[in-house]
């Protein structure tokens, strides 16, 4: 599970700033993890900035961007930009082994359709990321904050997905998938009654795993353990 962002939010679901931001999470770098960060951040390294990117100009093409928040240590961003070269991809993460390991991991596949940032998830969209820009959001694994009195922590509040909404296209979908089920129920909650978002599960619960998103070792050891993953799939439609 990767820590997505250092953001936290009070009762009612607003986001607190942090004083002075936030801290980014440095961590121990491996060898291998530091050279992929001298090595490839130049092209593949997106900086904060107080104003919208133009993903056109990022990317050299127009094209559906799809955005993952805390992609842990990358392996399945770098899948599913391998296998969609059609679409561009944008990782967030603030540990920097993660940054280092992915930006890896895409050197050796040969992924030039995927950029990453090294910074706080909520600060990056809320003033990088231009509105309508995104055709997808993923966020996948986030801490679940299990203990009750932790669950203000949860990146999935009202004031979130709102954030997230403006952010995606008209059609655009926002997809959660988390292993804690108490956690995909706190999103269901959150979701179900945020304005602007229509669920595309045909029951108005969870999904299917769709086929883009990998099965990750850790989940898949869980399916033979006999333990569950809730998938969620919102889509703007206002």
């Amino acid at each position: 599970m990767s820590e997505v962002t250092t953001a936290e939010y009070n009762e009612e679901g607003k986001y607190l700033r942090k004083v002075k931001s936030f801290v980014l999470r440095e961590g121990r770098l491996t060898k291998g993890q530091e050279q992929a960060i001298e090595q490839y951040w130049a092209p593949m390294g997106l900086e904060y900035s107080a104003t919208p990117l133009d993903l056109s100009q990022v990317f050299g093409r127009h094209s559906d961007v799809v955005l993952e928040i805390g992609f842990g240590m990358g392996a399945s961003l770098v899948a599913m930009a391998k296998a969609a070269p059609e679409k561009d991809f944008i990782g967030i993460e603030v540990h920097k082994p993660g940054v280092g390991a992915c930006l890896a991991a895409a050197a050796e596949a040969g992924v030039s359709n995927l950029r990453v940032f090294h910074h706080d998830a909520v600060e990056v969209l809320q003033h990088t990321i231009a509105e309508g820009a995104l055709a997808r959001v993923q966020l996948f694994f986030p801490d679940p904050w299990h203990k009750k009195r932790h669950h203000k922590r949860r990146i999935v509040q009202p004031e979130f997905v709102q954030l997230l909404r403006s952010r995606l296209r008209i059609g655009g979908v926002f997809h959660m998938a988390t292993d804690w089920e108490n956690y995909s129920e706190h999103m269901l909650e959150v979701m179900n009654v945020a304005p602007g978002y229509k669920n595309q599960s045909v029951d108005g619960t969870v999904v299917p795993r769709p086929d883009y998103r990998p099965l990750t070792k850790f989940e898949a050891r869980g399916q033979r353990l006999g333990h569950g993953v809730w998938d969620l799939m919102f889509e703007r439609i206002e």
